[in-house]
């Protein structure tokens, strides 16, 4: 608290008026950053309202990098993150996924949007700069590792950006939920009768 009363040009007990204590603090940082993240539009089809949600939560994440270890952390959420939860629940549940399915599909995507901000964060080169020279500087022998070899060579190039694999990935996703919803579609269908 003494660091960020200094940061902020204040005394440190003056902090205590706004905030219980340090996990306060926290908690309220993290629900900062879920306030962020737009909510699903209802309007929207359920695919479209989260592709767009998950997109958008990845360039917050991205833009806060400090924010994902310290959602991650949290035992508390506030009312920010509560409601940024409910909205994809009820996008997914609106869109006819049952319950279990529901918590599936958001485990999934949080952990991929997740996952992909981190590996994103921990590349051993910045966005914007050369995949190229960072693979050069390797000089991994081909007869070694082949197939990294022929990966290397078909997807690193002077265009190679890291960050357009996120939407493919997203796709690939929400290809397997909508044939999941299906096939749960289908099996309530086949319990009615004719």
């Amino acid at each position: 608290m003494r660091t960020v009363a200094r940061e902020l040009g204040v005394e440190a007990m003056s902090l205590y008026h706004h905030v219980a204590d340090k996990e306060a603090l926290l908690d309220a940082l993290a629900d900062w950053v879920f306030d962020r993240i737009p909510l699903p539009d209802p309007s929207l089809p359920w695919r479209e309202a989260l592709t767009r949600r998950w997109v958008d939560a990845r360039a917050t994440l991205s833009a806060h990098p400090w924010g994902l270890g310290l959602i991650e952390s949290r035992r508390s959420p506030g009312p920010a993150t509560l409601r940024n939860h409910d909205a994809v629940l009820g996008c997914l549940l609106g869109a006819g996924f049952p319950v279990p399915l529901a918590a599936t599909a958001f485990s999934a995507l949080d952990a991929y949007v997740f996952g992909f901000v981190l590996t994103e964060q921990t590349l051993p080169f910045e966005p914007g700069e050369s995949a190229e020279e960072f693979v050069e500087a390797l000089a991994l022998p081909t007869d070694d590792y082949p197939h990294l070899a022929t990966f290397i060579a078909a997807q690193v190039g002077p265009d190679y950006a890291h960050s357009d694999e996120f939407v493919i990935g997203l796709d690939l996703i929400l290809d397997a939920l909508e044939q999941r919803l299906s096939a749960v579609g289908l099996q309530v269908e086949g319990r009615q009768g004719p």
